[in-house]
């Protein structure tokens, strides 16, 4: 039972380390913009994704008085 809870006591520092690993939402992201922004800029693109149209949708229509080529 004790070696259990030293091990368990000892876990506890190296997860508060690993928590600090990541970067602050304000610190210098890729392309210039910071941590949080690159963050909302993936989300936003995601959500795009998401919302694509058929690909019917986005075939070039052809006006019924135009003349075959």
């Amino acid at each position: 039972m004790k070696k259990a809870r030293l091990i368990s006591l000892s876990l506890i520092p190296a997860l508060l380390a690993l928590g600090g690993c990541s970067k602050p939402d304000t610190a210098p992201g890729p392309g210039g913009v910071t941590m949080g922004e690159a963050r909302a800029l993936d989300e936003a693109a995601a959500m795009l994704d998401e919302r694509r149209p058929p690909a019917a949708a986005l075939q070039p229509s052809v006006p019924k008085d135009a003349k075959a080529p």
